[in-house]
């Protein structure tokens, strides 16, 4: 498999037709995820003349650079072809990497609603945990963004408590 490697951002051209299926909102949330924690997945480049093509990656590149980046770290490949799709998605290395990308996304979701739920001002009357139900309806609450999973699932304490929970129960999340 080909060594990524760092390539100035001048040097990688990028074909018309790709540019028609540039997503500015995807390409702010990779850019947000770079500055957090750098890039991860490399982009695929083929050789042409005295610079490069791209072959995938159009929304990283252009994160890169959104953010200012002078480079972009870049795997060089023959060319566009079914097989050089189906090697970089059946690459365990690949694959690892994407798992690590899961996981740190869930911890930032954790610690974002854990954030929210301390920064929430305590208001008078309302109740974080939930009432044990003797089979009477509690009142609508008229702000239902302010719960969270720990209040609309009794027993859980984090998102991915919920999630876990969720999933064992067979339903959607």
């Amino acid at each position: 498999m080909p060594k990524a490697e760092s390539l100035s951002i001048d040097k990688i051209r990028v074909p018309t037709k790709s540019r028609k299926t540039l997503d500015p909102g995807l390409v702010q949330t990779i850019a947000e995820s770079i500055l957090e924690i750098g890039q991860q997945v490399p982009i695929s480049v083929r050789p042409e003349d005295d610079q490069f093509v791209l072959v995938d990656g159009l929304h990283r590149l252009e994160a890169c650079k959104a953010l200012g980046e002078m480079s972009v770290i870049a795997v060089a490949v023959a060319a566009e072809s079914p097989q050089h799709r189906k090697l970089l998605s059946d690459s365990t290395e690949l694959e690892a990497e994407r798992n690590k990308m899961a996981r740190l996304k869930q911890l930032r979701l954790e610690r974002e609603a854990a954030a929210a739920v301390a920064a929430a001002p305590a208001k008078p009357g309302f109740n974080r945990q939930p009432e044990r139900s003797t089979g009477a309806k509690p009142a609508a609450s008229s702000t239902r963004t302010a719960r969270t999973a720990a209040t609309l699932v009794p027993g859980t304490k984090t998102l991915s408590q919920w999630i876990a929970q969720q999933k064992s129960d067979g339903g959607r999340y």
